[in-house]
């Protein structure tokens, strides 16, 4: 596990995630000489009787980003996603993979 200190590049809530087709919080954090983008959302579709989830899941799964994304909002004391751009984080990586990241409330 690694650890790297950055920022936050861009903050969006809209569409995004797999080709676009997903509705939820893209997120692209870096520092010097890495980058690594976030998303927490599902699929925008009504779901069907081929799909493995429910418009209740989908619901609750929304629920869940906005809560999210309301919470990151406190922790770096902004009001918009637009002010989260430049908020300073901190990144874990397990290889190369994300693993986690979170505010640096510390430094605010």
């Amino acid at each position: 596990m690694r650890t790297e200190l950055g920022k936050i590049k861009s903050f969006d809530v809209g569409l995004g995630g797999y080709d676009g087709a997903m509705f939820g919080m893209s997120v692209t954090l870096g520092g010097q000489g890495w980058g690594v983008g976030d998303f927490d959302g599902t699929w925008t579709r009504t779901p069907d009787e081929r799909c493995a989830w429910t418009l209740e899941d989908q619901t609750k799964l929304w629920g869940e980003m906005c809560r999210r994304v309301a919470e990151l909002m406190s922790k770096a004391k902004v009001t918009s996603c637009a002010d989260m751009v430049g908020i300073p984080v901190e990144v874990s990586f397990n290889g190369s993979t994300l693993h986690s990241w979170r505010i640096l409330e510390e430094v605010l």
